[in-house]
C-alpha cells in the first residue's frame, strides 16, 4: 500500500510540474518536437524567415560525439531541410546559457559530423545555430538578433555558411514571430495563436498517453541530472589527485568502470 501511495503521489507532483510548463521548456519542448516534423517546419520557417523551407528530418536530443575525448553536445532540436542544410534549435532559459562560445562550439560539432575523411571543405553544409533565449539579453527590443562572420576591412559577409540567431523570447507583436513568442511561453493550449502548437500542447497536456510521454522524459532528466552529478563529482575527485578509483566509484555512485573511462579521458 504504501509503494502505490508513494507512485500516486509522484504522479500527482508530475502532473503539477506538467500544467506549469511551457514550450519554452526545454523538457517540454523535447516532447513537442519528438516525432513532429509539421512542427518544427513551421516554427524554423517562422524564425528564419524562409515560408517555402521544407524539414525533410528532425531528431530531438540529437546526441554528436564523433570526435573521441571532445566535448559532447546534445542538441535540443536537430533538423535537416530538402537542400541539406541542418538546423540546431536550442531552448536557452539563463544567459549563462547563450554564452559565444556555446554557439562557436555547436557549429563546430555540427561541420565535424557532416564531414568524412576525403570530402572537401566545400561540402560542408550551411548551418543555422538558432538559440530561443527566454530573456532578450541584447536588450535592443529586437525579434532575433542575427549573427554572420564578416570580412571586417572589406565589410562583407565571409560566406563560410553558418548563421547564428539569437531569438528574443520577450518580444511580442502582431508579427508571426511575436505571436510565436507568445505561444512558447504559454501554459494553456487554449490561449495558443498557431493550431499545430496548440494541439500538440493539448495532447500532452490533457490525453493519457501524452501525459504518459512527458512524465516518462521528466524521469529522464531527472536521471540525467542525477547522472550529471555523479561524473561532475568523479571528475573533481579525479582532478584532486588523491582518490583511488574505488573510492571515487563509492563516493560519486558511479560504476567502477564508468570511473575508469573517466579517467582514461583525464589522463589522456
Amino acid at each position: 500500500m504504501e509503494e502505490i501511495a508513494r507512485e500516486a503521489k509522484k504522479r500527482q507532483k508530475d502532473l503539477e510540474r506538467l500544467r506549469k510548463l511551457r514550450p519554452i521548456d526545454d523538457d517540454f519542448m523535447r516532447c513537442l518536437f519528438k516525432d513532429n516534423i509539421p512542427l518544427a517546419e513551421m516554427v524554423l520557417r517562422i524564425l528564419t524567415g524562409k515560408p517555402d523551407l521544407v524539414i525533410t528530418d528532425c531528431q530531438t536530443q540529437k546526441d554528436m560525439k564523433r570526435l573521441a575525448g571532445a566535448r559532447s553536445v546534445c542538441l535540443d532540436a536537430y533538423g535537416t531541410d530538402s537542400l541539406g542544410k541542418k538546423y540546431d534549435l536550442e531552448i536557452q532559459r539563463e544567459e549563462r546559457g547563450a554564452d559565444p562560445h556555446r554557439a562557436r562550439y555547436h557549429a563546430s560539432v555540427i561541420d565535424v559530423e557532416n564531414l568524412d575523411a576525403g570530402q572537401p571543405f566545400s561540402a560542408l553544409p550551411e548551418t543555422y545555430i538558432i538559440f530561443i533565449l527566454e530573456k532578450d539579453i541584447f536588450g535592443a527590443g529586437e525579434p532575433v538578433y542575427p549573427v554572420e562572420r564578416m570580412n571586417t576591412v572589406l565589410g562583407a559577409p565571409f560566406q563560410d555558411g553558418t548563421h547564428i540567431l539569437y531569438v528574443n523570447g520577450e518580444y511580442r507583436g502582431d508579427s508571426d514571430l511575436g505571436k510565436l513568442m507568445h505561444d512558447f511561453n504559454c501554459t494553456d493550449a487554449a490561449e495558443m495563436n498557431f493550431p499545430l502548437m496548440a494541439e500538440r500542447t493539448k495532447y500532452l497536456k490533457e490525453k493519457q498517453k501524452g501525459v504518459s510521454e512527458v512524465c516518462r522524459v521528466l524521469e529522464e532528466m531527472c536521471m540525467e541530472e542525477r547522472m550529471e552529478t555523479m561524473i561532475g563529482t568523479a571528475r573533481r575527485m579525479l582532478e584532486a589527485g588523491k582518490y583511488a578509483l574505488e573510492e571515487i566509484a563509492s563516493i560519486s555512485g558511479l560504476p567502477l568502470e564508468e570511473v575508469k573511462k573517466l579517467n582514461a579521458e583525464h589522463t589522456a
